[in-house]
């Protein structure tokens, strides 16, 4: 008699791998940090964390995010609407990222990675709410726990005082991202500290 064997579904993990390999439009949700849903290309896997090159719903490029495997709780391989959305991007040029140099061995080579690409970041916080908070900013320096950011509030104004992330907060890291770059612009050079307050500023 044949043995039958029974074949376990891929793990997330092996499916981001796999999306990455062959260069695959997926959907990404996170139903535990957040409502919504991203949609990207996968262009560099690590242990714990991969990166995304995230497409807006506006069909243009939305930033870097570096996301941990085990909060996807689905992931579309490929894309619903892919077919629909790959001639949206060869029609308005975009150039997505399939394969990037970018370390994704811990947060703090994360972080200077980050803070080489763009002038500010944005770190997800996923320990004060419900959902993940968002804190953007320049990346001051490191800790023995976390990291220490200078950040911009929504009104495009620098706090004047450090904030500071404890590593086992941190739920994602994104960089040029529209929305972060335009407060940067708007905002302008950022001034001298006042105070080191250790404590989290102004969400978006």
């Amino acid at each position: 008699m044949n043995k039958v064997v029974e074949l376990r579904p891929k793990s997330i993990p092996a499916r981001v791998r796999e999306a990455h390999r062959q260069r695959t439009l997926v959907r990404v949700w996170r139903d535990k940090l957040e409502p919504g849903s991203f949609t990207g290309y996968v262009a560099a896997v690590g242990k714990e964390r991969f990166l995304l090159w995230v497409l807006g719903d506006y069909i243009g490029f939305d930033g870097w995010f570096v996301l941990r495997y085990r909060d996807v709780s689905q992931l579309e391989t490929p894309d619903q609407y892919a077919s629909f959305l790959e001639q949206a991007i060869s029609r308005r040029k975009l150039d997505p990222q399939f394969k990037l140099e970018f370390p994704l061995d811990d947060l703090p080579t994360i972080l200077r990675a980050a803070a080489e690409l763009a002038p500010v970041l944005s770190i997800y916080v996923d320990t004060e709410a419900e959902s993940e908070v968002c804190y953007i900013g320049k990346l001051l320096g490191f800790d023995g726990d976390g990291c220490n950011l200078q950040e911009i509030s929504p009104h495009a104004v620098w706090l004047r005082e450090e904030s500071a992330f404890g590593w086992d907060e941190i739920s994602a890291i994104s960089v040029l991202e529209p929305y972060a770059i335009a407060l940067a612009e708007v905002a302008g050079c950022a001034p001298a500290l006042e105070a080191s307050v250790n404590e989290p500023g102004r969400q978006h």
